[in-house]
């Protein structure tokens, strides 16, 4: 776990906080005042970078960029979800692949007729999506690659309720053991179950079996 005094001066600095849930929802359940602001930020951003480390996945809304190799297959699997939007798919041709200069070379952006995502971007599924590619993408014959540019994952206070508990549950296990002073928790770090409950309550991984990476 990172230092707490370390992080404290990083946390307070304006820098969006990478949390699942908002600092005020944690400070008004817990009673917490603004004395412990610093490390309620730290124990929520410790929280939120745990859970997503156990899930194998991003979990908060962000922009992701992935290179997609391409095979002729018309179904491809986007590694994070949910997907809320597309904003590109770009045609990687192969000269354009095997090219030392191709990060200098302008990419064509691929129609949006020419594909979809499912499940519907927007949805609440939580499962892994994949771009859809209509047939007619087999005109360019000499595909290397798709780079897609999409969104996805929760947005801050809008995580599903059970996800929202373990932020919260881990946060507030986190604060605990910082305000006892027992950071130092005892294990023989064998197994993923074993390496984790070191830093995970049970009751927090039963919550998030839900989320962790599902494999397809």
């Amino acid at each position: 776990m990172p230092d707490y005094c370390h992080m404290q001066g990083t946390m307070t600095n304006g820098k969006k906080l990478h949390s699942l849930i908002p600092l005020a929802d944690f400070k008004a359940v817990l009673g917490i005042d603004d004395r412990e602001d610093a490390l309620s930020r730290y124990c929520l951003t410790t929280a939120t970078y745990t859970i997503e480390q156990y899930c194998m996945r991003r979990l908060l809304r962000k922009n992701h960029f992935e290179r997609i190799d391409y095979s002729g297959d018309l179904i491809l699997p986007l590694r994070e979800y949910p997907v809320r939007e597309v904003l590109g798919v770009y045609p990687i041709s192969k000269e354009q692949a095997a090219s030392s200069r191709r990060f200098a070379i302008k990419e064509e952006i691929l129609e949006p007729d020419l594909y979809n995502v499912i499940p519907e971007c927007g949805s609440e599924e939580d499962w892994p999506y994949a771009i859809s590619l209509s047939p007619a993408i087999r005109r360019f014959l000499n595909i290397e690659a798709l780079h897609v540019l999409y969104i996805a994952g929760y947005s801050i206070g809008k995580t599903p309720p059970d996800l929202a508990a373990a932020c919260l549950e881990l946060a507030a296990w986190n604060m605990n053991r910082y305000r006892s002073r027992k950071t130092v928790v005892t294990g023989n770090g064998r197994g993923n179950g074993e390496r984790f409950e070191i830093a995970m309550p049970e009751n927090v991984r039963a919550l998030l079996e839900p989320y962790r990476r599902k494999i397809i």
